[in-house]
């Protein structure tokens, strides 16, 4: 990625990556970061994620519990959570509606990993 500002419109993305329940689109991808929206189904857990690195995720609607390590975090519409991605961590969806946030992660490995 060179130097110059990028833009996203609404509804663009680079790639997305889709699992049973969950989709993954990455909307900006540097040497030094990704931000991506995930959106996560009803009654839906992601898999057990752990790299290194910090991600920051921002809850856009709905409401997830987020565990980090032994802690639970219950996050809804404009909370943020902070972590080290190398602690273990996973987001769980238990509500009736899909629920949907930014994760900004730095460095960029998270897309790499959903393709396992």
């Amino acid at each position: 990625m060179d130097d110059e500002p990028k833009l996203l419109k609404s509804g663009d993305q680079i790639k997305s990556t889709q699992t049973p329940g969950k989709l993954y689109r990455l909307m900006i991808k540097s040497d030094h970061l990704e931000a991506i929206i995930a959106e996560i189904e009803p009654h839906t857990k992601t898999k057990w994620y752990k790299h290194g690195g910090e991600e920051l995720h921002y809850i856009l609607d709905g409401e997830i519990e987020y565990e980090v390590g032994e802690k639970s975090y219950k996050l809804k519409k404009g909370d943020l959570l902070w972590h080290k991605s190398g602690v273990k961590h996973r987001a769980t969806n238990n509500s009736d509606k899909k629920a949907k946030y930014a994760t900004v992660g730095t460095p960029p490995t998270f897309m790499l990993s959903t393709s396992n």
